[in-house]
């Protein structure tokens, strides 16, 4: 990978150059912590290092998380949430105490090796609207600047997570692509600047969702294990979406005049419920077959794609705007425990679980065998459960997708009783709730328990017990 912009000397050049290298040959995770029991910071660092993962890509800058990967020796991007760019960008000052808090004291008294800053997260995105369009590149500047004044130019660099939707192709052929016409402009600024201070190109990429979006898809173009009907560019076969899709950035970049940039890969992987296509067998086949071409590389950039996973642990309290999946990208469960089997090296064998994880006591919240499913409660019950928790591995083609009616409004139920953390009114659902000992998980449908966590101080989202509250919503509701 080339490494372009300010004029260093041959001696720091070399180290950078090894540093870059070196680390590509390694996977990153992406650590979201949008849970309802996250598990300990503490106890992720450890799951990140017992699994040879030494790369990690946040989506802001929790002291809690930071202190925890104080001195473990893996590399950190922190990150900026889009809600922040309006004040970075119209502040020089803002930008420079965002950058002292999160960034240099860390460094000074935590040891915490941050590498990048990610300015927005996927800001372009059409579905936005525009609405980040004139924060994001005055955010990058004044962020680079600050930096800068922090005397951590040199050692730490800015990008921008981005959707691949920023370019695209007018064919389905990787040489035909640029950037997309209304951002065309900006992005070649944007590209400018990083290309200027050194920084990388970094892009999201994820055959999912073609996958997801388009149900002509062909499947097997979306996995790395052949495809019965590759595409070929001017004498170069593409046999998978990745590469395409990646080698489409390629050409946008080279026809803008900046082919030699840095890229990495912020966020790859495959969910593994909340959709048809999102289950375990396929997320085992994509991942395993990313892993297997990480140093490959693409037709036109061959060599070692520096790339992070989507994503480490499930997150339970994620928006479902884009679909039901969103909440089931882990390669781990929320509890620590793996999906699958997947080796992240050539040295290494399956994942290794999450030591110390404490659980709820084994109990869950079911229908009431003596209650009827033509109770005028049901329907309303099950509605204020599943706004109020999880029940996204409900409906086709999902792990318990095979319940019958009693299983779906079990699941609902014990899915809220164990978000409340089995506190006793969460099982109160007026005549058609019971707590029993007996494990209902049926085939590949799994009731949790949840595992304990004391606070929100753990770096996640933890929901309020509702009580009497929710009875008396449930009763009303029985009214309407």
């Amino acid at each position: 990978m080339g490494f372009l912009g300010k004029n260093y000397g041959s001696g720091v050049t070399a180290i950078i150059m090894f540093l870059m290298v070196n680390s590509a040959n390694s996977i990153g995770a992406n650590w979201g912590t949008q849970a309802t029991h996250p598990l300990p910071p503490s106890t992720v660092v450890k799951l990140l290092r017992d699994n040879g993962i030494d790369k990690v890509k946040l989506f802001d800058a929790d002291a809690r998380v930071l202190n925890a990967l104080s001195g473990s020796g893996i590399q950190v991007m922190v990150g900026i949430p889009n809600d922040m760019l309006a004040t970075l960008a119209n502040s020089v000052d803002a930008a420079e105490r965002w950058v002292d808090r999160n960034v240099s004291a860390h460094i000074s008294s935590n040891s915490v090796d941050i590498r990048y800053v990610a300015v927005g997260n996927e800001p372009f995105l059409s579905t936005y609207n525009g609405t980040f369009l004139s924060t994001t590149f005055p955010s990058l500047q004044n962020i680079q600047a600050a930096l800068i004044k922090a005397g951590l130019g040199n050692r730490i660099k800015v990008t921008i997570p981005l959707n691949a939707d920023v370019y695209q192709s007018s064919s389905s052929q990787p040489s035909t692509g640029d950037f997309r016409p209304d951002i065309h402009d900006l992005m070649v600024q944007i590209i400018s600047f990083l290309s200027l201070n050194g920084a990388p190109f970094t892009v999201n990429i994820y055959p999912f969702i073609s996958l997801y979006n388009d149900p002509n898809f062909p499947v097997d173009y979306a996995f790395f294990d052949g495809s019965s009907s590759p595409i070929n560019d001017n004498g170069r076969t593409y046999t998978n979406v990745f590469d395409a899709n990646y080698d489409t950035l390629f050409w946008a970049l080279q026809k803008n005049g900046y082919g030699n940039i840095s890229i990495i890969v912020g966020e790859i992987g495959w969910p593994t419920d909340g959709d048809r296509n999102a289950n375990i067998g396929y997320a085992q086949r994509f991942n395993q077959g990313f892993m297997s071409h990480l140093n490959r590389g693409t037709p036109m950039r061959p060599g070692p794609v520096d790339a992070y996973l989507f994503s480490l642990i499930d997150e339970d309290a994620k928006s479902v705007q884009p679909g039901n999946f969103e909440r089931h990208w882990g390669i781990f469960n929320y509890d620590g425990t793996p999906k699958y089997n997947l080796s992240l090296g050539s040295n290494r064998g399956g994942l290794v679980r999450a030591s110390n994880v404490h659980y709820l006591p084994r109990r869950w919240c079911i229908m009431s065998p003596s209650a009827s499913l033509q109770d005028p409660q049901v329907a309303p019950s099950v509605s204020y459960a599943c706004d109020r928790a999880d029940c996204t591995s409900l409906g086709y083609g999902t792990s318990c997708g095979n319940l019958d009616a009693q299983g779906n409004i079990s699941y609902a139920f014990n899915s809220y009783y164990q978000t409340n953390n089995q506190l006793e009114s969460a099982c109160r659902f007026p005549n058609l709730s019971v707590v029993t000992t007996s494990d209902p998980s049926v085939g590949t449908c799994r009731f949790n328990i949840m595992i304990q966590s004391a606070n929100q101080g753990d770096g996640g989202i933890l929901l309020e017990p509702i009580g009497l509250l929710m009875q008396m919503v449930v009763s009303l509701l029985t009214l309407l």
